[in-house]
C-alpha cells in the first residue's frame, strides 16, 4: 500500500511539474512574441531572428511537458496559448512580408468582374479599385500578374466578400489553422498519441508568425492537406486525394502528398484530380495562355530555378566547382528519380495503419521540400502539423531552422549560401541520423524522433 501511494504521489508531482514547465513556456513565448513586435519597427533581423529560433526550442521544451501533464487541463493551457500568441500578434501589421496585399486586392479585382491573370495590379482598368492601404503596399504591381492557382483565387474572392482588409485574411486563414489543429487533435487520437502532441503546431513560432501576422494562403493549402491525411487514415482515398488536389491548387509544391492516397494500378485517383484541376480553372480560362500569372513569366526566372541557383546544392556546387554542364538537369532529375522511388514504395508497400499513412505523407513533403530548398520560412508551414505525426527531427529542424532563410534575403551571396547550407545540411543530418537508428519506418518514441 505504501509502495501504490507513493507511486501514486509521484505520478502527481511529475504531471505538476510539467504542468508548471507548460505555463512558464507559454508565457516566455508570449514574452518574446511581444519583443520581436517592439524589434519589428526596427528591423534588427539579426536579434529577431535569434528570438524566433529561442521560440522554436521553448516550444520544442513545452511539447514535452505537455505530453506529460494532465491531458484535459494540458490541453486547455495549450488552446489558450495559441489563441493569446495569435491575438497578439494581430495587433501589427504583416512584419516580414507582403505578400496579404496581393490575396486582398485579388479578390477585390473578382469582386469586380475581373480576371486576375489577365492584368497587373497598376494597370489603368484597375484605377477605380485603388486606394490607400493595399494597393501601394502590392508587390510587383506594375509588372506581374497574380501567382496564386484557382483555389486560392476562389478563397481571397470569399474572404473579400466579408471584408476587403488584411485583418478579414488573417482572420480568415486563422480560421484554416482551427481547422487544421481539429483535424491534428483527432489524428492523434486516431494514432493512440496524447492529444497534448498538438503544442508542436498551436504554439510553433512559424504558423504564429506567418500565418496570424504574415498571412500567407499556405494555411489554406495546409488545412487541405490535413483533411487529405484525415480522410486517408478513414481508408477514403479518393476524397482524400481530392482534398489534396485542391491544397496544391493553392501551393503547388505540396504535390508529393498525393502519392499517399494512391494505391498501384488504381487509375481512380489520377482521373479524379485531373478533373478536378481542370474543374477549378475553368473560370479562369479567358485569361488564355496567361492562365497560370506571374508563374511561368518571371517567378521561376526571379527566385533563380530556371537558371538553377535557386536549389541551394546548384548554386553551392556553381560556386566551389565553377559551372558543372548538365548540373541543373541532373540535380532535377536526381531529386525526380528519389521522390519517385520513395512514393513507389510508399504506394507498394502502405499498410493503411493511422500511423503509417500520417507518417508516409510527412516523408513526401520533407523529402520534397529538402530538393526545392525553398528561399522563404513559409514554404515550409505544411510540415508542422505532422511534426507530432511523423516529422520528428527533421521536421523540427526544417520547420524552426526555417527562420534563418531572414538572414539571406535580399541577398544571395555567401550569406545566402551559408544559412542554406546550414539549414540543407543540419535537416540532411536528422533525416540520415534517424534512418540509420530506426530504418526508413523505423518504430522509436518521442518528441524529436520519428514518432510512430
Amino acid at each position: 500500500m505504501t509502495d501504490v501511494a507513493a507511486r501514486t504521489t509521484r505520478i502527481r508531482t511529475r504531471k505538476a511539474t510539467a504542468l508548471t514547465g507548460l505555463v512558464a513556456c507559454g508565457l516566455a513565448l508570449l514574452l518574446i512574441t511581444g519583443l520581436v513586435l517592439r524589434l519589428g519597427d526596427i528591423i534588427d533581423w539579426n536579434l529577431i531572428v535569434l528570438l524566433l529560433l529561442v521560440s522554436g526550442a521553448i516550444t520544442i521544451a513545452a511539447t514535452k511537458a505537455a505530453t506529460q501533464a494532465p491531458i484535459g487541463l494540458g490541453l486547455t493551457i495549450v488552446l489558450l496559448g495559441a489563441l493569446a500568441l495569435r491575438l497578439l500578434v494581430l495587433t501589427k501589421g504583416p512584419l516580414f512580408s507582403d505578400d496579404i496585399y496581393r490575396y486582398v486586392w485579388d479578390g477585390m479585382v473578382q469582386g469586380a468582374g475581373i480576371n486576375p491573370y489577365r492584368l497587373v495590379p497598376a494597370d489603368a482598368a484597375l484605377a477605380s479599385l485603388r486606394d490607400t492601404v493595399i494597393f501601394p503596399n502590392i508587390n510587383r504591381a506594375d509588372y506581374a500578374t497574380t501567382i496564386y492557382p484557382p483555389v486560392a483565387q476562389a478563397f481571397f474572392f470569399a474572404v473579400t466578400r466579408f471584408g476587403a482588409s488584411i485583418t478579414a485574411m488573417r482572420l480568415a486563414l486563422i480560421g484554416c489553422e482551427i481547422v487544421t489543429l481539429l483535424v491534428l487533435l483527432d489524428l492523434l487520437h486516431r494514432c493512440g498519441k496524447p492529444v497534448t502532441l498538438a503544442t508542436a503546431y498551436a504554439w510553433h513560432p512559424l504558423p504564429v508568425w506567418e500565418i496570424a501576422n504574415n498571412g500567407h494562403v499556405d494555411a489554406l493549402m495546409m488545412m487541405l492537406i490535413m483533411i487529405g491525411a484525415w480522410l486517408a487514415v478513414h481508408h477514403r482515398r479518393i476524397a482524400a486525394g481530392v482534398a489534396m488536389a485542391l491544397g496544391v491548387l493553392v501551393k503547388p509544391y505540396a504535390i508529393a502528398a498525393l502519392a499517399a492516397c494512391w494505391r498501384p494500378w488504381d487509375w481512380r485517383l489520377p482521373l479524379v484530380v485531373l478533373a478536378v484541376g481542370i474543374a477549378c480553372y475553368i473560370p479562369y480560362l479567358d485569361a488564355g495562355r496567361d492562365v497560370f500569372g506571374f508563374l511561368f513569366t518571371g517567378y521561376l526566372h526571379e527566385e533563380g530555378f530556371r537558371s538553377g541557383d535557386g536549389f541551394w546544392f546548384v548554386h553551392a556546387a556553381r560556386v566551389l566547382l565553377s559551372d558543372v554542364p548538365g548540373l541543373l538537369a541532373l540535380y532535377l532529375a536526381l531529386a525526380a528519380a528519389t521522390i519517385g522511388a520513395l512514393a513507389l514504395r510508399i504506394a507498394f508497400t502502405a499498410d493503411d495503419l493511422p500511423q503509417q499513412t500520417t507518417r508516409n505523407i510527412a516523408t513526401l513533403l520533407l523529402t520534397t521540400l529538402f530538393f526545392l530548398s525553398p528561399n522563404y520560412p513559409w514554404y515550409f508551414l505544411v510540415v508542422v502539423p505532422f511534426i507530432s505525426l511523423g516529422g520528428g527531427a527533421p521536421a523540427w529542424t526544417i520547420s524552426v531552422g526555417a527562420f534563418l532563410l531572414y538572414l539571406t534575403y535580399p541577398d544571395y551571396g555567401a550569406r545566402f549560401l551559408i544559412w542554406k547550407g546550414v539549414i540543407s545540411g543540419a535537416f540532411l543530418v536528422a533525416v540520415l541520423v534517424t534512418l540509420f537508428r530506426t530504418g526508413p519506418f523505423g518504430r522509436p518514441q518521442g518528441v524529436l524522433r520519428w514518432t510512430r
